[in-house]
């Protein structure tokens, strides 16, 4: 006699392990692999983050030590420069993650990081270099006009006080620093020698350096000082020359650097599969992030080439 009972049961033990006991088992073996595969990333991600802290910590005190001359110079606070770096490099790394994430490519991730990252400097690197050259322009005019006020029977600190006051910015700010310090009581030498630090101009060194000499051994400043204008002035007709000289050529890097971006562009209604093929495949990725390293340097170097020091 058939018993239904037993049959039933061998009836419902597959259909159980068919239908609950594997996709369980699935299920459990999926999350096994999810935790051990984030658990080696976290561990990799420690061992990284532990193994690299000393290069961390030697390009933040170099970047530090880079941005505050530059910021010295363009008389902006420096108190918290090291705060900034490690919360900017906070960013950047939270950024590599967004567009890794959205964009699906670690390629374009990196790269775009890495030109949030240069961008800033770039813009500091320029400005600072605008006001170096501001002051190089107003120079040879101070130099005579300090001549002129030692002409008059005025002393040093006097004549230097009256370039803080009647001077154009930016070299205002300059002479109005080198005042202001020695009325706290530094020596009129030593503020001399941390302008000269700050400022990275050849002529300002000059400059400095005849004020120096003249309150050591004596002599006549004003005439020293005509000589150093005369020289300085001769130098800027001669980087203007060049300058003007160079002005085409220095347009036509311009035009060789926003060149590549306008024929993908144009080429993307042309061939669209071609095009696309450069952003969502990986060698595609690959050859157009060489083409943009590649296309920066090759406008920063001509620029570099460009600008001669005289």
């Amino acid at each position: 006699m058939i018993n239904p009972v037993g049959n039933i049961g061998h009836t419902i033990r597959p259909i159980y392990r068919t239908t609950i006991a594997m996709p369980l088992f699935s299920m459990t073996s999926s999350g096994l692999l999810i935790l051990t595969s984030s658990a080696f990333v976290g561990v990799g991600t420690g061992l990284f983050a532990f193994f690299a802290r000393p290069y961390y910590w030697t390009a933040i005190n170099h970047l530090e030590a880079n941005l505050t001359d530059k910021l010295r110079r363009l008389h902006f606070p420096t108190g918290r420069v090291r705060t900034g770096l490690i919360i900017w490099s906070c960013v950047l790394g939270i950024a590599l993650l967004g567009f890794w994430l959205l964009a699906d490519s670690l390629t374009f991730a990196i790269l775009s990081s890495l030109l949030i990252f240069v961008g800033p400097w770039f813009i500091l690197q320029r400005l600072a270099e605008r006001h170096r050259q501001q002051i190089e322009d107003q120079l040879a005019d101070s130099m005579v006009s300090l001549s002129s006020s030692i002409r008059a029977g005025l002393s040093l600190p006097q004549a230097i006080h009256l370039l803080a006051d009647h001077s154009p910015k930016p070299i205002k700010a300059e002479f109005s620093r080198i005042a202001g310090e020695y009325e706290m009581g530094k020596p009129l030498d030593r503020t001399l020698e941390e302008a000269k630090q700050r400022l990275h101009s050849e002529n300002f060194a000059l400059f400095a350096a005849a004020m120096l000499a003249s309150r050591e051994s004596g002599g006549r400043l004003n005439e020293t000082v005509d000589r150093i204008a005369h020289s300085v002035r001769e130098l800027q007709r001669l980087e203007r020359k060049v300058q003007a000289d160079t002005a085409m050529a220095r347009k036509s890097t311009v035009y060789m650097a926003i060149t590549p971006p306008i024929i993908l562009a144009v080429y993307f209604f042309v061939d669209r599969l071609a095009v696309l093929t450069l952003f969502t495949s990986l060698p595609g990725q690959l050859v157009l992030a060489v083409a943009i390293i590649l296309n920066i340097l090759a406008y920063l170097w001509a620029r570099h080439i460009l600008n001669p020091d005289v």
